[in-house]
This record gives C-alpha cells, structure tokens and sequence, in this order.
C-alpha cells in the first residue's frame, strides 16, 4: 500500500448516527416512563445510548411476559422495517435512558446506502437472534433457579464485550419472576439463596459476582 494512501478509520455508529441527515431524534426517558405501547404504530427504530429497557407482551387475557432487557448499544423496535405496522410489545424504560429515534425512512436509506451501518446492523440482528434461541433453550431445559441465575448475569453484562456491571440497576422480583417464567416467591427464595451463598448482595441495588457462575454451569 502506498504509504501516502489514507487509511480509512474504522466505522463508528455513534458518529454516524450524529450525522444522520434528519429522521432522528434525541429524548431522555426517567425510570418506567414508556417509549412506545403494544398497538402504538411502528415507524421507527430506537438506539440505546444510556440505560436498560423492558420489552414485554401483554395477551388478549391480559397476561404480561417480559420478552426482553437491552442495554446500552441495543436497537429496538425494529420490527417496521420487515413492515410491521404496529407495535406488537411495549418498550419501557427500567432506568434513566437516553433514547435515539431512528425514522423508519432514514433507516432504510442508510441501510441500502451505508454498508458498514448495514453490517452493524445486521450484526446486531444475528445476535439478537441467538439471543431468543437460548432465552427459548433456557425456559425449555433448566430450572427456574437457572434461568434467575442467568437473567441476573446477563443484566450484569457477564460475557459481553468489557468489564461487567457488577451492580445492576434496581429491578423488582415482579419483573424478574416475567422475565424468567415463575412466580414471585419462587424469585423471592432463591434470591434469598443466592445471598446466603456470597453469589449476590442486594441492598435496593443488587451487587452480582462471578460465582454466580457455578449456578448456571453446575449440572
């Protein structure tokens, strides 16, 4: 390569999303404020630049599952690009959150003009996908006391990119008992258990170690 030749920086989301031409806005979002509700039209997509958001589903019986938690880095919504016209779950905000609306046009322009936006996306598409591949293995194959194991981790950022987020934001056992698929006093005695073995500690917040680990390993 000629060493006067330019070498081309690496694709940074966050620049380009700043420099979308229109189509885009900026809102914060206070803890359980909603984003958007379950039939609201979709003509959007959402980036997370700060905070935590619940995804969750409510059925004709008025029955509510939490589908997802995302995190800073995260897409959502996503749905009315594959031509969804409404919104089939609500997106709310489980702590402080800074929030990028993304038109629906403006994503769709970028993704046919943009080929690094387009791999980030798509990538991040995939790992979505495998997400809800082990979220659907994990309620198929382990115990409750398992999978509370592993929403806890994953709430912590344990195997994702960095360090882990040894204190996770303040969630409810409510929230945890939807996510995982059981009941509150279930939730209640193994968070309970978790404590008496030095796996968790939780004063409001709740503080997450590594051992927690052997819980979801152990067979």
């Amino acid at each position: 390569m000629n060493s006067k030749e330019k070498v081309k920086p690496p694709f940074d989301l966050m620049v380009f999303l700043a420099k979308a031409n229109g189509g885009r806005t900026m809102a914060d979002y206070g803890e359980n404020d909603v984003i958007f509700s379950q039939g609201d039209p979709a003509n959007a997509i959402f980036y997370t630049q700060r905070g935590k958001i619940k995804l969750t589903v409510i059925s004709r019986q008025g029955k509510e599952a939490v589908v997802a938690i995302l995190g800073m880095g995260d897409f959502f919504g996503e749905g009315c690009l594959a031509g969804q016209p409404k919104r089939m779950g609500t997106a709310v905000a489980m702590v402080g959150c800074s929030i990028m609306r993304l038109e629906k046009a403006e994503v769709i322009r970028a993704l046919h003009e943009e080929p690094s936006f387009s791999e980030r996306f798509v990538a991040h598409l995939l790992s979505r996908n495998i997400r809800i591949e082990e979220d659907l293995v994990d309620q198929l194959f382990n115990s409750s006391e398992k999978r509370l194991a592993r929403v806890l981790l994953l709430l912590a950022n344990f195997g994702k990119d960095g360090v882990p987020q040894t204190v996770i934001p303040k969630i409810s056992q409510e929230t945890l008992a939807g996510i995982v698929g059981t009941t509150r006093s279930r939730v209640n005695f193994f968070m309970n258990r978790f404590r008496r073995l030095g796996f968790i500690e939780y004063h409001g917040s709740v503080t997450i170690h590594s051992s927690l680990l052997n819980v979801v390993l152990h067979d």
